[in-house]
């Protein structure tokens, strides 16, 4: 699949392929930033006749208002469903009694830990069973994602991973979106390239890195949340591996 997604000429195409090869739920995790949004357009426009499609997001209880009224805008828009996937409430509470409601400032473990419980593992529970996931990962986004395939088995979650994006640049991107029309959380236009939670999430400044607004407070220059670390794990050179999440 990998080839052909590479060889196909657009994003309807490349969706089309995914439609067609995978044999079973497609399971499409948005985050509703401008990468996923160009994706769920495409989703809308591919005959799903044959295809079982399931849009969710990981509602983590932290997200920005804008992210949320551009998840009630996009269900209107395209009048798909989209499933909201909430953390496990008493996993919650024991974070909080255990590290409080900004702990996750205090420590990389920490920050770590609470994206395992409102992130990861929410994610995990709904990808079980799926036959493939498509994500919105551009290799353009960051360095340890500069190798990232069109598509490739996740062993750990036993799917085949779906990066229809991988090769676009932001200006192909912002391109599709204009004529499209698709709508967009209009915290992009306030320089949020990457947008998670909003305690964990700034603006950049013009030059750096798109992601440098995640968890700005620390030093990693690979920041992720656990969501990609397996797959860019495999992708990178023997000597540039990161370590799995805790």
């Amino acid at each position: 699949m990998d080839a052909k997604l590479a060889a196909a000429g657009s994003l309807a195409a490349r969706m089309a392929i995914i439609a067609g090869a995978v044999d079973g739920r497609i399971a499409f995790s948005s985050s509703l930033g401008i990468e996923d949004q160009a994706i769920l357009d495409a989703i809308a426009g591919t005959d799903r006749s044959n295809a079982e499609f399931d849009v969710f997001t990981l509602q983590t209880g932290r997200l920005f208002p804008e992210t949320e009224e551009t998840l009630a805008r996009s269900e209107e828009r395209y009048g798909l469903p989209i499933r909201a996937v909430k953390p496990d409430a008493k996993e919650v509470l024991e974070l909080l009694s255990q590290d409080g409601i900004f702990g996750f400032r205090h420590s990389l473990e920490n920050r770590k830990r609470c994206c395992e419980i409102r992130k990861v593992h929410p994610l995990n529970k709904s990808l079980a069973g799926a036959a493939a996931w498509i994500t919105g990962i551009r290799r353009e986004q960051s360095g340890n994602r500069s190798n990232m395939p069109f598509a490739e088995w996740d062993e750990g979650h036993e799917l085949i991973k779906i990066n229809p994006l991988a090769d676009w640049s932001a200006d192909e991107l912002d391109a599709y979106i204009a004529d499209h029309d698709v709508p967009v959380n209009p915290l992009h236009d306030q320089g949020f390239p990457s947008i998670g939670c909003q305690p964990c999430t700034r603006a950049v400044q013009p030059g750096e890195d798109p992601r440098a607004g995640r968890w700005w407070w620390e030093n990693e220059d690979k920041k992720e949340c656990g969501l990609h670390v397996s797959s860019i794990t495999q992708t990178q050179p023997q000597d540039q591996k990161e370590p799995q999440p805790a």
